[in-house]
C-alpha cells in the first residue's frame, strides 16, 4: 500500500511519466480533465477562505465552535486540493490506457461536508443571538 502511495506522490510532480504511458488522448479530453482539475483548485481556495473568514468574522462565537468550524473548513480545502491532483492523474492515465474514467465517492462527501459545516455554521450563529 504504501508503494502505491509513493507511486502516485511520484507521478502528482512527474507529469513526463503519465505523459510516457499508453497512447495521447484527444487534446479536448486532456483539457477538460485540467479544466476539472482547475474547478477542484477553486473549491479548495473557497472552503480554504471559509474556514479564514469563520475564524475572523465570527468573533461572537464561542472560541472552539468558531475554531472546530474553521479547522474543519481549512482542512477540507487541504483534502480538496490533494484530492483534485489525485483524480487529474488517475482520469489522464485512464485515457492514456483506453479504460473507463474513474469512479469517486469525493463529490459526495464533499457536498456532506460542506452541508454539515453550513449547518454548524448556522447553528452556531442563531445560538450566538439566542444568547
Amino acid at each position: 500500500m504504501i508503494r502505491r502511495l509513493l507511486a502516485a506522490l511520484r507521478l502528482w510532480f512527474a507529469p513526463h511519466r503519465v505523459r510516457a504511458e499508453g497512447s495521447t488522448p484527444d487534446y479536448r479530453f486532456s483539457l477538460a480533465n485540467e479544466r476539472t482539475f482547475l474547478a477542484w483548485i477553486r473549491t479548495a481556495l473557497a472552503l480554504v477562505a471559509g474556514g479564514i473568514a469563520v475564524d475572523q468574522f465570527l468573533t461572537e462565537l464561542r472560541w472552539v465552535m468558531r475554531t472546530a468550524i474553521a479547522v474543519a473548513l481549512l482542512a477540507g480545502g487541504a483534502v480538496c486540493a490533494l484530492r483534485a491532483v489525485n483524480h487529474w492523474v488517475r482520469c489522464e492515465r485512464a485515457m492514456r490506457h483506453g479504460e473507463d474514467l474513474p469512479g469517486s465517492r469525493f463529490p459526495a462527501l464533499l457536498a456532506v461536508g460542506t452541508a454539515v459545516a453550513a449547518l454548524l455554521v448556522v447553528a452556531a450563529v442563531a445560538l450566538s443571538w439566542a444568547r
